[in-house]
Order: structure tokens, then sequence, then C-alpha cells
């Protein structure tokens, strides 16, 4: 199986670099300076899992390459429509595109450019980042990619997918309702991305006070409410049992995009609460915490703009 990994950042070259380590044809889709860099140090990972230095077989957009079997998309949205043209030209009748971004927005966009047949279901769970050298740290337990059929079928190709990550220094699971799963974690990063960047606090502050907790279950209830309009195969309590998440989370979580706007970098409104609120538009629904959340990270992105 020829595999294209769309980036080299934090999370394509971490669970790239894996099925790399492993032995299976991994090519890396860059940009020319990442490519330089990794020319020079190669592709280090440093992880809580083991350390790994690897000479990856890479390739620059428009560079001849022939076709691909697996193409691993793990770009941030807002990077997603080039991150399209980058790779089309490797997209054969048969390939198969497994998004990691975050939110539901990309699927849509995917199968807009490149048909329904070629999209699967894809999330993963990791803490990694990119240091001053390039290099990947994973400093948590979790490094799982969870992926399937967007139909729930066991594939021949799925089954192939799962045998390319099975025996690699990573977690992953084949999933047979992916659909679930994806707005499951949608809906989880939604509300703990909105409510940590709209009172700027960590996880642990919101839930001792009672007046914020009592906004953090409100915006649940309108994001659950919004999903199960978008006909999201989710459960009756899904807001209680992201609750329950929620308070398992460590006192001193951020989420990313809190860190994103303490770093003064783009954040992904648009794709994760923008998304939702055009879905209570539509529907002339009123969702006033969602739209606070939102309404702040467009402030932000405004004053981002003038600096």
């Amino acid at each position: 199986m020829r595999i294209l990994v769309v980036g080299a950042g934090a999370v394509g070259g971490y669970f790239g670099g894996r099925l790399a380590e492993k032995g299976e044809d991994v090519t890396f889709l860059v940009r020319e300076g990442r490519k330089q860099q990794l020319e020079k140090t190669g592709l280090v990972i440093n992880s809580v899992h083991g350390n790994a230095t690897l000479t990856p077989k890479m390739l620059v957009a428009g560079e001849e390459a022939g076709l691909f079997d697996l193409i691993i998309l793990s770009t941030k949205a807002y990077h997603l429509d080039g991150a399209i043209e980058s790779f089309k030209q490797y997209v054969s009748e048969e390939t198969a595109i497994l998004p990691l971004l975050n939110g539901m927005y990309h699927f849509d966009r995917l199968i807009e450019e490149f048909g329904e047949k070629h999209v699967l279901g894809g999330l993963c769970f990791i803490e990694s980042t990119l240091d001053s050298e390039g290099r990947v740290i994973h400093t948590s337990p979790k490094h799982d990619i969870v992926f399937g059929e967007r139909s729930g079928e066991r594939t021949e190709r799925i089954l192939k997918i799962e045998q390319a990550f099975s025996g690699t220094n990573s977690g992953y699971r084949l999933s047979d309702n992916i659909n679930r799963d994806n707005w499951n974690k949608y809906l989880f990063i939604a509300a703990v991305s909105g409510i940590t960047t709209l009172l700027r606090a960590p996880v642990g502050p919101i839930r001792e006070v009672s007046s914020s907790r009592a906004a953090l279950t409100l915006l649940l209830k309108e994001i659950a409410s919004l999903a199960k309009l978008a006909g999201a195969p989710l459960p009756e309590d899904i807001g209680g049992n992201i609750m329950n998440q929620i308070d398992s989370l460590a006192y001193s979580m951020k989420s990313s995009m809190q860190r994103d706007m303490e770093k003064l970098s783009q954040v992904e409104a648009d794709h994760l609460q923008g998304y939702l609120l055009e879905i209570a538009q539509r529907n002339e629904l009123a969702v006033p915490i969602l739209e606070a959340v939102y309404g702040n990270l467009k402030v932000y992105e405004l004053q981002l703009k003038a600096q």
C-alpha cells in the first residue's frame, strides 16, 4: 500500500512516522522549507512511547510521484483548500482519503471535491507539537488513531489500512460507527474549546464556579440539539456524556484553541463553532451561548489581523 501523508507536522509527522518506522511505504507531502529541514535533521519523534529518527521519503506539491492508495490528511481545517490542491494530482479512482481534522465541515468539502466513495471517517487522540527545531514532541500516553468506512462496512480497503497500522508503535482502532465517533469528538472539542476561549481559563476553574459551569451546561445543550438536527447518530444524553468527559479532565487542562489564542495564532472558529452556528441559523434557533463563543473568536480574529 502506497501511503501519502499530507504534511509532516505534529500529527501527520507522528502517525506517518510510526507507519514508516514499521516499514510501510510512506511518503510525506511537504512544503519546500520543511523538506529542507527534514533533509538535514531527519524526521525526529520524541515520545513517551519511544523515540525515533527516520529518513523520510518526501515530495513537494507538483512533483511527479504517481498515484497513492491512501492519503492521510492532518492539516488544520483552515488549510483544507490548499491541502486539497496540493494532493489531488495523486488521487486515483481507488484512492482512499483519511482525514484527521477537527470538526465535520471537511467531510462535505472532500466529498464535494472527490466524491463520497473516496472519503473515510477518521480522528485521532494525541497531544503533540513541533518544537523550534522541527522535532515532533509527544508527551501524553494517548497516541490513538480511529478510522472506518462512513457506511460502517468492513471493506477490503479498510481492512488493508487496519493491517498497515497493525504492529506500529501507536494505538489504532477500526470503528464500525465512525460517524458517531466523529460527531462525539466534534461536540466535545467545540464545547471545550468554546468555553475555555470565551472565559480565558482552564477547565478546572470553569467547572468549579457555578455560573461558568451553568454556561458550559447550556452550551452543551445547544450544540447537542444542533447535532441532532444535522442527523448525527448520537445517544439521547450526549450532552451529559460529554460533561462527564469534561469532569474527568485535569484541572489545568487548556484546549488547543485556547493555547493557539495565547500564542496569537490562527484558530478554527468557522470550522468548529461556525459550522454549528450555521445549522442554528438555517433552523432559526436561538443559541446565545454559542453566539457568544463564536463572537468572541471572531473578535479575536479581527484583532489578530489588525496587529
